[in-house]
């Protein structure tokens, strides 16, 4: 999306020039308030898994150019607001987690923060449940409620789209964007910040905040949100066949984290060096102007620089020497990606069970529809019967290699 806005400041020129922003407030004001240095924003991630995923990357780099850029970022954490549910982009209620899931939940994810930001230089991860937790629910909605227009709150997309769909949206998730607008309030208020920055999924969310904050005596208060990712196939950025890409290392190995940057479609690899990694532009240039073959050393120059981001440098030359070994010399390489079974239950086991239990594909009929396209193979024989079972020789020296497509892999020991 080309945005027609020329600023002065460093924060909204990075965001800007490599593709960051879809929605901003007001351009001028924003512009203004970087170039005096100091800007505090912040971004709200709820807990609703142990780990991030790979859709998350966006606003994290966000965070992190702003401190790049002299800002001070804030990551907040939805300890509060996971207990009610965001309705946003959803047809139905989100699964309510106890307290206990959602602190567990809160622990997988601050780790990914401490690669990306810097909590000695002004870096800070906070908490909403700080403040939601005590909330008075009378003096709540005296003093907050009041100022919310429920005419308004219809016509927001994460209403509207799921009663026009005849979907149930229950009473706790209606209060969402109400919590939202008052967190952003009330992180105004115990810091200082000016800006909340999120999907463009959250622009009523976050405009709704710059409302209340209008209505309660607040400063100025802005809003920009960067534009929701889709390939260019129009896959939403980070599902897989086999599910979500995790940011945990205890969730997506290194090497399945740097082979989906790997696989990544020709005409979107500019795009995503330009979001994902911290290269120069001009260097993003040379790379997406490559053409024929070459396009796959920019694709394993994406693969390495998010992966070392993410996972450190050693594990990205790790990862890519492993591919390169399976790939270009067809060696059953040991850092492949490993799920190790007893042997009782590995040799019998179902061809379909078998694809699903080393992650390769997510159930069954994912694994049947693959075998139809010819899709799956097993020690690099395609699998043909889909009633077939692993036999004792399948597993050489203890282990077999299931593959998806040409690209993922998986061993399967035995022990």
């Amino acid at each position: 999306m080309t945005v027609a806005f020329s600023p002065k400041s460093d924060f909204l020129r990075v965001l800007i020039e490599r593709g960051f922003v879809h929605q901003c407030s007001d351009f001028a004001g924003l512009d203004e308030k970087a170039l005096a240095g100091g800007l505090t924003a912040y971004i709200g991630f709820d807990c609703t898994a142990p780990s991030l995923h790979v859709g998350s990357m966006l606003p994290i780099m966000m965070l992190r150019w702003l401190q790049k850029t002299g800002g001070k970022p804030i990551a907040l954490m939805g300890g509060g607001t996971t207990r009610v549910g965001d309705p946003s982009g959803k047809d139905e209620a989100r699964k309510l987690l106890t307290i206990e899931q959602i602190e567990q939940n809160k622990d997988g994810i601050r780790q990914v923060f401490d690669k990306f930001l810097d909590f000695q230089s002004g870096a800070i991860m906070i908490d909403n449940a700080e403040w939601l937790t005590k909330l008075n629910y009378i003096d709540f909605l005296r003093d907050v409620g009041r100022h919310f227009s429920v005419n308004r709150m219809m016509s927001m997309d994460s209403v509207k789209m799921r009663l026009e769909r005849d979907q149930e949206l229950s009473f706790i998730e209606f209060n969402y964007m109400c919590l939202q607008a008052y967190d952003f309030v009330e992180i105004n208020r115990r810091y200082g910040c000016l800006l909340q920055m999120g999907g463009s999924d959250q622009w009523g969310n976050i405009v709704t905040g710059i409302d209340l904050g209008r209505r309660m005596g607040a400063p100025q208060l802005y809003a920009l949100t960067a534009p929701l990712l889709t390939t260019a196939s129009g896959a939403k950025m980070g599902k897989t066949a086999a599910g979500a890409v995790w940011l945990n290392a205890d969730m997506l190995a290194p090497y399945g984290y740097w082979q989906f940057w790997r696989n990544t479609e020709d005409s979107d690899v500019g795009r995503f060096l330009r979001l994902f990694t911290e290269l120069p532009l001009d260097e993003i240039a040379r790379l997406e102007a490559l053409g024929g073959a070459e396009i796959n050393e920019a694709k394993k120059v994406l693969a390495n620089e998010a992966t070392a981001m993410l996972h450190g440098r050693e594990a990205a030359e790790t990862a890519a020497e492993t591919a390169r070994k399976t790939f270009e010399e067809g060696v059953l390489a040991d850092s492949l990606p490993t799920v190790a079974l007893p042997a009782s239950e590995a040799i019998g086991m179902g061809v379909l069970t078998a694809f699903v239990r080393a992650g390769l594909v997510a159930s069954t009929g994912e694994a049947r529809r693959q075998i139809k396209g010819g899709g799956l193979r097993l020690n690099d024989d395609a699998v043909a019967d889909e009633r077939a079972a692993l036999v004792a020789g399948d597993f050489r020296d203890g282990v077999a290699k299931l593959s998806l497509g040409k690209k993922k892999h998986v061993l399967l020991k035995a022990e």
